[in-house]
């Protein structure tokens, strides 16, 4: 009887913490498109593409903590993983990446834990997006609970790029052969002028808007 119980407080614990993952989740998604809302409203411009999120599932998170030597439990999980709920904010230009992840730090309510530049520094293999950890404040009947969410915000070319390269690694089980890791890497290189070519095209485009504007006043 006593172990029937425990296993259903373990049960209910899981529960009410997937339940916290996903409220913060949707939170912060929420937040996201409410930044873009908010640029459409007042410039007329969205810097964000769309906006993808994800809750880790359970096989996946115990694989996880397995991997890093960790016991599986709901501490653990709480402690160790930052990436349980995750949100991908896909913008234009790579000047946009810097100003959202700008405005999240500024948010009253959210703390930023930590962040990782992959766009001033990337990863050996070309990979680029900017990193952020945060926490999001969950509000019940009976307190509030914090809660971390991991954001990932790039452009829409570093998407494709990284979307290629999960793929790749998946159907392979991370053997990737050096050649197709070279060309990833080449790839990469083509994003990087693709992403400032398009930028450039950007600007060009607004300054003559904005030089028509000024005749036509």
């Amino acid at each position: 009887m006593e172990d029937g119980q425990k296993s259903q407080e373990e049960v209910d614990q899981w529960e009410e913490t997937m339940f916290l993952y996903d409220s913060a989740l949707k939170k912060m998604a929420l937040r996201a498109q409410t930044i873009n809302d908010e640029f459409v409203c007042r410039y007329r411009y969205d810097p964000i593409e769309h906006i993808k999120y994800r809750l880790k599932t359970a096989d996946s998170i115990v694989r996880k903590l397995q991997q890093d030597g960790h016991e599986v439990t709901i501490e653990n999980m709480n402690e160790k993983l930052s990436d349980i709920a995750g949100v991908r904010i896909i913008c234009s230009f790579t000047s946009d990446i810097y100003q959202i992840a700008g405005i999240i730090e500024k948010q009253e309510d959210i703390t930023v834990l930590h962040v990782k530049d992959y766009i001033q520094n990337p990863k050996p293999n070309g990979y680029k997006s900017y990193h952020m950890v945060v926490s999001v404040p969950i509000f019940l009947s009976d307190g509030r609970r914090d809660v971390k969410v991991e954001i990932q915000i790039r452009s829409v070319a570093m998407d494709f790029w990284a979307s290629l390269e999960h793929k790749i690694a998946y159907k392979l089980e991370g053997d990737t052969p050096k050649m197709l890791l070279r060309e990833l890497k080449s790839c990469a290189d083509i994003v990087d002028v693709l992403d400032d070519k398009m930028y450039s095209l950007h600007r060009a485009l607004l300054a003559i808007t904005e030089k028509r504007d000024d005749v036509t006043y």
